[in-house]
């Protein structure tokens, strides 16, 4: 049976299963350099082109099923003929009696009328996290934790052998998206307007700044006040928080990085101790769990969950949020018309590379893996390197990727400067598997970079530029079997240097998904190399990366 998943609004996709295995997800952001979050903008003659390329025929696919969304958002479909509505099952922000697994069937209102199912979106996220888990290929239950920007943090219970979702109730009434709206009171993120809305580029870049901050214990009880007061407010809780706080305390003169530091571990005590305490009352079931939505991206929730002792397994996807939004919705109809729960798949299922033309300033010349550790090696600068298939989610895990030596402790500087970031944001280590508990701790396997660990003290000095301002570090761990191409380049790059590792931050234009193509990261310009496809691009005419250019007078490579 072939399956076609859509996600139509922010952050669209569109994934294909045959049978139970993933055969391709799209995200509309990863297609000709997208901006971040697109919506489902292309036609259904480009989804054909998609089909057809991976030598499936859309026309002949078995089952449409589409992602759930808010009812009073309208979302639109282009079927060939213009523009029509699509009617889809709602959003999920709080379940109660709902079967969380039920399908809606609706017909599509164009000529042809076809018909398809949709599922909650919050269904979409239970199913994503629980079929691509360690969990579903062992055929074992686990609780499943959902916490998107729109819903409560809401924990299940998938029953492996029956896939019945039994629902568990919300942790706290505190809509994800909180993390973001309350940072726009404060500091860089402050916005002057009445109405602050979910900024969706936010989160991430706050979870990098509290590194600025130190944690003030006196403010977690007024934290604690305003949750009991003003909880019950619901949806609009979260824009509530950070008002009432700032009456409470502006007589204070807290410092905007130490508000959004205390904050994060206000949600993160609250998270972890609702969560623990739910599960320490089930004594019979089994301590697995899965962990989607966006909140999920929150390296540090992560890392507090795992670190909580209660869990044997902790599974987050490398697409938590809604980039897994189409493989979710596909995998809750597999479940349901097949009975498979358990989804085989790769994160490099994405669309391939496009080796195009060259680009003026530009030479090609044929360069092994081999040649290219000797490259990083010697000239100590960033390479665009892009590899066969793209990753899924948001993060770059080796396929789209600028990599460099971690050993200049100016690096990052470097790729925070070429890729406009701010000076505060951490650049992420690409390591050995098998190295990567004698540099980090704990150094466990990871291969989606969806966890904290600290840098060992011997490295810091040796690996400067993926150390974070408070010690941590954004690990990525690989193996041979999982990514062999980038396993060679880091076991050859270990030969020349001693280092197993190599800063890894993603290749794209600012705001916009990763390069689809050659071509963009030439016209991006911003390094002298990128390789692709066994070939080396070369700038003609070098940059050379001064001083001046940065606030650090002492920058040399």
């Amino acid at each position: 049976m072939t399956i076609c998943g859509f996600k139509l609004t922010h952050d669209g996709s569109i994934a294909l299963i045959d049978g139970n295995q993933l055969v391709f997800c799209y995200e509309m952001e990863k297609l000709n350099n997208s901006p971040r979050y697109s919506p489902f903008n292309i036609s259904m003659d480009q989804v054909r082109e998609i089909f057809s390329l991976h030598g499936y025929d859309f026309d002949r696919v078995d089952k449409w099923v589409i992602d759930g969304w808010t009812p009073h958002e309208p979302v639109f479909i282009d079927p060939g003929k213009g523009n029509i509505p699509v009617d889809l099952a709602g959003y999920g922000s709080f379940i109660v009696k709902e079967n969380v697994m039920q399908p809606v069937h609706f017909e599509l209102q164009s000529e042809n009328r076809e018909k398809y199912n949709s599922y909650l979106h919050v269904s979409g996220h239970i199913a994503a996290a629980y079929c691509t888990s360690p969990m579903a290929k062992a055929g074992v239950d686990s609780y499943i934790l959902i916490w998107d920007g729109g819903m409560y943090p809401q924990l299940f219970y998938y029953y492996s052998s029956t896939n019945k979702v039994e629902n568990l109730g919300a942790l706290f009434p505190i809509i994800g998206n909180i993390y973001g709206i309350f940072a726009q009171h404060f500091g860089p993120f402050k916005v002057n307007k009445e109405v602050v809305t979910d900024e969706l580029n936010i989160a991430g870049k706050v979870m990098a700044y509290i590194a600025k901050g130190v944690y003030i214990k006196e403010m977690i009880p007024v934290f604690g006040s305003i949750y009991k007061e003003y909880a019950h407010r619901g949806m609009d809780f979260a824009r509530d928080f950070a008002r009432e706080f700032i009456k409470k305390t502006q007589h204070l003169q807290y410092r905007p990085e130490d508000i959004l530091h205390t904050f994060h571990v206000y949600i993160e005590q609250l998270l972890v101790s609702a969560l623990v305490a739910k599960v320490k009352k089930r004594e019979d079931r089994t301590r697995n769990l899965c962990f989607a939505g966006g909140s999920a991206l929150n390296i540090k929730w992560n890392s507090a969950i795992r670190n909580s002792g209660v869990f044997a397994t902790v599974w987050v996807p490398p697409f938590p949020n809604d980039a897994g939004s189409a493989i979710g919705t596909a995998c809750c109809e597999m479940i349901h018309e097949t009975g498979v729960n358990c989804l085989n798949w790769d994160v490099f299922s994405g669309p391939s590379v496009i080796n195009d033309a060259a680009v003026s300033g530009w030479s090609k010349k044929p360069v092994t893996i081999d040649a290219l550790a000797l490259l990083l090696f010697l000239e100590n600068e960033p390479v665009v390197f892009l590899n066969e298939r793209a990753e899924l989610g948001p993060r770059a895990l080796g396929n789209r990727s600028i990599l460099s030596p971690a050993t200049p402790a100016q690096m990052k500087q470097v790729l925070n400067h070429i890729k406009h970031r701010e000076d505060y944001r951490p650049v992420a280590p690409i390591c050995l598997e098998e190295d990567a508990k004698d540099i980090f701790e704990p150094g466990i396997r990871d291969p989606y970079m969806l966890f904290d660990h600290q840098v060992k003290p011997e490295w810091k000095e040796r690996i400067p530029a993926v150390c974070h301002l408070d010690g941590t570090a954004r690990l990525q761990t690989v193996n041979e079997s999982e990514n062999p191409v980038m396993f060679r380049l880091l076991s050859e790059y270990k030969k020349l240097s001693g280092i197993p590792l190599l800063c890894n931050t993603s290749a794209n234009h600012n705001g916009k998904g990763f390069f689809p193509d050659v071509s963009s990261a030439m016209n991006w310009g911003k390094v002298n190399y990128v390789w692709s496809g066994g070939a080396l691009y070369e700038k003609t005419e070098k940059i050379i990366f001064k001083s001046s250019e940065f606030s650090d007078p002492s920058i040399r490579i």
